[in-house]
């Protein structure tokens, strides 16, 4: 959708000679038709870009610029953008410093290797302390590095920042950009569409692409109006193209606007409707043509390139949210009902609407699925919560379950299809929709509370004092939630850039070994640590010995299977691949993907059918290593006493199979009645000494959204800047819920209300249950889709379960 024309640059190239500054010397004339072009293009593309995409291309424009400048060196480009993607974890030195995690000591290693930060690691472990301190800042203040780095240029701080600490990437960009081009690049474009029109001509369109709640056509409709213009509407669709030819030959004609909104609804038409502006012979001066457009592959390409786009998304936060919604609202609506529970009613479902919508910024922290809720999901919320005080009895009370039933699970529930999901509305609803509403103290965090107000005006001017920058809390997240906002931010748009480097196999601009040699090194590198496959009939016998039928055995069977294509599917095409660079075989679709993918340190997609996802090369490949590892000491040496689940293909199929084997040691337990159950032991991997009599004991589990108490086995609050926590040893089993647990003691009746109880395990741990429970679930990556679910586990909690819930705590197998 981004498409632009040689033809467009060229219209820009020539606006810049005519309206830069005119000087008599030569040198400083072209510095003047450089900076006006270099501007103009950036304007030119920013309004049509996408919010997300601007700070993006920005960075990008800089770069390449100081390229050619000679300002930044090509090795360094590469070390930003890719960072220690291709580098192996297993191979790697151990890392040095505890509050770093793994992917930030690769990105130091790759760091290490740039003759500017060759002693980075060093450095780091001679001023530790000073470095922690300022890793730990909430503030992203380079200046404040630590002595050994003060004298650092802005690049080179900001690279810095990006292998450290990802989080800061985006505002380190921003200074970057602002000493490289100029601090007008970091502001965004003010759209005008008087000034778009100006531009236009009758062959060239003007293309809005459309975004969540952002609808130009009022503001198309009020500039018509301005200019006193005829504007035809025509909302595109099916049987909608008779309608659109009709006006579109009465504007060439007789002159107007022609608006086709949702051009991506007529397809089909659109080729004949460009054939029609290029065969114009004769038109009215008046005549233009917009469109508006949701993003489709299958949008014609000649028309992008020709039409002068632009986008017009809406502020983003809370209050922007607020604005927008009591926007609607008239001081009719605030009266409609004469009774005290209309207004904070009102005022309680709209801010709800705002919060949920906001919090999708969060990705899987905030909703595993990001919904696109919107303003028919208010309205219908607050027609229920009209029509209930409207029918309600003066004498009673109101049906706080019914409007939140309404609410969570059929206005904006009936959108919802992740159970996780429906859990958190049914939590914004429990939490904001009770007698608590109307008292005098509530407040949904500090300093968002319920304004005592009567007017329309006075409840925007409360709304106009909310901050631009919404903190966690309001959402329930804790203040983390910002750093895997940043950080998941930075690293789409680093993978971007990756993705859209030129790919010339045969060359490579920093002047050193070619793409092709550096691609055939590493894939000499990996071929080298590839285990061997295993051999099947092998395998076959030493499964017989183990019990070929006990469920775990059968397990152990497929997922052999699995690493075993894996493997053999990497060797075949590394080796292909060497021989497409040496000119034996033909480089081929395929292979050019996966050269490209390993040059870009990403997991090439013929290796990701196979296998599972990764973020990196580097972390994909350690993975297939240790994966193996644990299948063949398993195979070699016997069951395990710890497993290692997130290096599992299907670890659902691991907790049927230890479910299937519990229920065979108990008389008269059937499958179907058998649940999952577990303890959080405080012992660590290398402290088991011995298997449990029953199930099994998992290890490798992180905890994203709260911190563990590794001495009372109960959550608790995150330090902050900590996002992710290793958890203990965790030993899963199987119960069935109407037996009393032996070992324990205790009834696992799902109806009963855990008190403080206190037990010891296999391990000789003294374990205390907490009085609350929360029900963790468990994703095999940060993704936390129905694909990646795994189960659900207990962990002990001082705190009530919706805490966590409105925290979106998870157990993550992978957080790479």
């Amino acid at each position: 959708m981004y498409q632009i024309s040689l033809q467009q640059f060229l219209g820009l190239f020539h606006d810049s000679m005519i309206k830069s500054n005119k000087i008599a010397a030569t040198q400083k004339r072209i510095q003047n038709i450089n900076d006006y072009l270099t501007y103009r293009t950036w304007f030119y593309t920013t309004r049509g870009l996408y919010e997300e995409d601007r700070l993006m291309f920005t960075l990008l424009m800089a770069l390449r610029i100081d390229l050619r400048r000679g300002k930044i060196r090509y090795d360094e480009f590469e070390v930003l953008i890719k960072g220690g993607a291709s580098l192996d974890l297993n191979t790697c030195p151990p890392k040095l410093f505890r509050w770093l995690n793994d992917s930030s000591w690769l990105n130091l290693l790759e760091l290490s290797r740039l003759k500017e930060f060759h002693d980075v690691i060093d450095r780091l472990q001679k001023n530790e302390r000073a470095f922690k301190d300022w890793f730990d800042k909430e503030s992203s203040d380079l200046s404040s590095l630590p002595e050994t780095y003060e004298n650092l240029n802005i690049f080179h701080r900001f690279l810095f920042a990006r292998c450290i600490s990802p989080d800061r990437t985006i505002s380190e960009a921003r200074y970057y950009i602002q000493d490289s081009l100029g601090i007008k690049y970091s502001e965004i474009p003010v759209l005008s569409l008087e000034l778009i029109w100006e531009e236009s001509d009758y062959k060239t369109s003007l293309l809005g692409l459309l975004s969540s709640g952002a609808d130009p056509t009022s503001n198309i409709q009020s500039l018509a109006k301005k200019k006193n213009i005829d504007l035809f509407i025509v909302s595109m669709g099916q049987g909608q193209e008779i309608l659109a030819r009709r006006y579109l030959q009465q504007t060439i004609t007789l002159g107007g606007w022609l608006l086709l909104q949702n051009a991506h609804l007529g397809l089909d038409y659109l080729e004949e409707f460009h054939e029609t502006l290029i065969a114009i012979d004769t038109f009215d001066p008046s005549f233009r043509v917009w469109l508006t457009t949701e993003t489709h592959s299958q949008f014609p390409i000649q028309i992008l390139q020709s039409s002068i786009k632009f986008t017009n998304e809406p502020p983003q936060g809370v209050r922007a949210g607020l604005k927008r919604t009591y926007g609607l609202i008239n001081q009719d609506k605030l009266e409609y009902i004469e009774t005290i529970y209309w207004r904070p009613l009102l005022y309680a479902t709209s801010f709800l609407h705002s919060i949920i919508q906001e919090r999708r910024k969060f990705g899987p922290l905030g909703w595993n699925i990001p919904y696109e809720f919107n303003q028919t999901d208010w309205e219908a919320s607050v027609q229920y919560i009209q029509n209930h005080l409207d029918d309600m009895n003066p004498n009673l009370n109101i049906s706080w379950k019914a409007i939140r039933y309404m609410i969570s699970e059929i206005q904006y529930g009936g959108r919802i299809t992740d159970d996780r999901d429906r859990r958190l509305m049914i939590t914004y609803a429990k939490k904001w929709f009770n007698d608590l509403l109307f008292s005098l103290d509530f407040k949904f965090y500090d300093g968002y509370s319920i304004p005592k107000v009567k007017r329309l005006d006075e409840y925007i001017d409360y709304i106009d004092k909310f901050p631009l920058i919404d903190p966690p809390q309001i959402f329930g997240l804790h203040s983390n939630a910002d750093i895997t906002y940043s950080t998941n931010r930075a690293k789409s748009m680093l993978e971007k850039i990756v993705h859209i480097q030129p790919k010339e196999a045969s060359s490579n601009i920093s002047g050193g070994e070619t793409r092709d040699k550096i691609v055939y090194n590493l894939a000499n590198d990996m071929l080298n640590k590839l285990p061997k496959n295993f051999i099947q009939h092998e395998v076959r016998e030493k499964l017989r010995n183990m019990g070929i039928l006990n469920p775990m055995i059968i397990f152990l069977r497929q997922e052999i299977h699995r690493i075993d294509r894996v493997i053999r599917t990497v060797r075949n095409s590394l080796n292909d691949l060497q021989l497409a660079i040496d000119g034996i075989i033909i480089l081929n679709d395929s292979l050019r993907q996966i050269l490209d993918s390993i040059y870009d340190g990403r997991v090439p997609i013929d290796w990701t059918r196979y296998s599972w996802e990764s973020s990196t090369l580097g972390f994909w490949f350690s993975e297939l290593l240790d994966r193996y590892t644990q299948y063949n000491n398993w195979l070699n040496y016997g069951r395990p006493k710890c497993f290692w689940m997130t290096g599992f293909f299907n670890p659902n199929g691991f907790l049927t199979a230890m479910r299937q084997e519990v229920t065979r040691m108990h008389k008269g337990w059937s499958l179907d009645t058998v649940i999952i159950d577990n303890i959080v032991l405080r012992s660590y991997k290398d402290d088991i000494r011995e298997a449990p009599t029953e199930g099994v004991y998992v290890y490798g589990l992180y905890l994203e959204g709260a911190g563990w108490d590794r001495k009372n086995t109960r959550l608790h609050e995150s330090q902050n800047k900590v996002v992710y926590v290793q958890m203990p040893v965790i030993h899963i089993f199987a119960i069935n819920p109407s037996v009393t647990n032996q070992k324990t003691g205790i009834i696992t009746n799902k109806k009963l209300r855990l008190n403080q109880i206190t037990f010891r395990t296999k391990q000789n741990e003294q374990i205390s249950i907490a009085p609350y429970i929360y029900m963790c679930p468990v994703y095999k990556k940060p993704i936390r889709t129905d694909l990646h679910f795994i189960t659900m586990l207990k962990l002990a909690s001082n705190d009530l379960s919706e805490h966590w819930i409105l925290r979106g705590v998870a157990l993550l197998c992978d957080i790479k």
